[in-house]
């Protein structure tokens, strides 16, 4: 997504069509404050410059990376600080990367498991089913 220097202030509409993201999203993410309030036209519309644009696709990335709204406020927090150091943003990345790692661990055990259970079962016409014992177990 390229913009230029001089472009004029975009609906939300045509922002939300420009990040590839619904209305919904915007909306939401101006709610729970990833999103700054947008200056308003003497209508009342908002409109949306281009760093409020740059700012949604970091969001969006973010999302993207598997980020949860959290880290992006922390993530936020410390550029709209513009004191943030490089040191500030690894650490954050590497807490996210071992929560990545973990999810990824757990989803290796949940397919070995389904894996192994689905294996054991016939897929026959009796009423005895491994993957049914197998959900039942204590």
């Amino acid at each position: 997504m390229s913009f230029e220097a001089s472009e004029a202030p975009i609906t939300r509409g045509k922002l939300a069509k420009r990040a590839g993201c619904h209305l919904e999203t915007v909306r939401y993410y101006e709610k729970i404050g990833l999103l700054l309030p947008p200056e308003r036209s003497q209508g009342g519309h908002r409109l949306y410059k281009i760093d409020d644009q740059r700012r949604l696709r970091f969001i969006m990335r973010g999302r993207e990376l598997g980020f949860s709204i959290e880290e992006l406020r922390s993530l936020l927090s410390l550029v709209d600080s513009k004191a943030y150091t490089c040191g500030e943003v690894h650490d954050l990345s590497i807490d996210h990367l071992a929560s990545v790692r973990q999810k990824i661990a757990d989803l290796k055990r949940l397919e070995r498991t389904l894996s192994r259970i689905s294996d054991e079962c016939s897929g026959g016409a009796v009423p005895e089913c491994p993957v049914i014992d197998a959900l039942w177990a204590d």
